[in-house]
């Protein structure tokens, strides 16, 4: 059985009512986004933030869920789903899982519109069922999005990044959404319990090792969704890069700054990046900080009596770190 059926198998019932429900708080009355909204649907991911909704709500309730834990599971993927879509207008990106991106195939303004409405349609679900706490988590996880992507680009021009500034983007940009997915989890059915922090925490941790591996692959040597080496092209600052940085002498630090800022677009010159960085140690510093950031996540679901919920959620945790994609 694949990794991702067998995190699933618990909540089975509750992912597949979730599909319905999730379709449902799509629909418009205008058929050119219903065709839109439909095609973003039939192409969707592993779908692993609501799975983190469902899986917390469960372990913290002893298997329950209510409609909240519906709802909180539909607004995340709302939320998420127009974050994508903008982003590929940002990013004036083609592709998206392998398939033409909503600009692509409708242009950027309609794009820009569509991201609106799921945006729009999110918020009300929570406001029209007066779900108001969840709604709090979510807003704040939206702001904490965009203030991480513009930090990035901030210091992306600068090249002036440190470790502690890295892990700030990448906990505002990646780790605030899974934090947000599995804090409304618990808020869903245990509202202002302590569960709601230490699983906002737990989501934050499993997120900062997520865009870890993510940096990782940059210097794989696969094809694994988005080519080697496009960070240094963009000139995105990950952790392998800034760890040698700042062990570099003067004379390669100068060098390795030259690379990045002006000869980013020269492909041998970013595999020599790129050796350089694995020759320095820095992917093995990286991979060490990944793993330090899953054993803190694993030591908070140890506080919670054994369930299938917990072993899927600490398959989850072992997922994010051992996936080749």
């Amino acid at each position: 059985m694949k990794i991702v059926e067998q995190i699933k198998q618990p909540i089975a019932y509750e992912m597949d009512l979730f599909e319905q429900k999730f379709q449902l708080s799509m629909s418009s009355k205008v058929a050119l986004l219903n065709r839109i909204t439909h095609y973003i649907v039939n192409r969707k991911g592993k779908q692993m933030r609501p799975m983190f909704v469902f899986l917390v709500s469960k372990m913290v309730s002893n298997g329950e869920v209510s409609e909240r834990t519906y709802r909180g599971a539909s607004v995340i993927e709302l939320i998420h789903t127009a974050t994508l879509v903008h982003d590929d207008v940002v990013d004036d990106s083609n592709r998206r899982r392998g398939f033409f991106s909503v600009n692509a195939l409708w242009k950027n303004k309609i794009a820009v519109l569509i991201g609106d409405y799921l945006l729009s349609k999110g918020l009300l679900l929570s406001i029209d069922n007066n779900d108001f706490d969840l709604l709090k988590i979510i807003s704040i996880a939206v702001r904490e999005m965009s203030e991480g992507e513009l930090l990035q680009i901030e210091k992306a021009r600068k090249l002036d990044i440190t470790e502690a500034v890295y892990y700030e983007i990448i906990r505002q940009k990646t780790a605030t959404l899974i934090a947000a997915c599995c804090s409304l989890g618990a808020a869903s059915v245990k509202p202002e319990s302590q569960h709601v922090e230490s699983m906002r925490k737990f989501g934050e941790l499993i997120g900062m090792a997520f865009q870890i591996k993510d940096d990782l692959f940059d210097y794989g040597d696969t094809q694994i969704g988005k080519p080697t080496g496009i960070d240094i092209k963009e000139q995105k600052m990950t952790l392998p890069l800034i760890y040698v940085l700042n062990q570099a002498s003067k004379k390669d630090k100068n060098w390795l700054i030259n690379s990045i800022k002006n000869h980013n677009k020269d492909t041998k010159r970013v595999k020599e990046v790129i050796a350089f960085v694995k020759n320095n140690g820095g992917l093995d510093y990286a991979i060490k900080k990944m793993k330090a950031f899953r054993e803190e996540a694993l030591q908070i679901l140890q506080t919670y009596p054994e369930s299938d919920y917990k072993n899927s959620l600490e398959l989850m945790v072992n997922y994010v770190i051992d996936r080749k994609k």
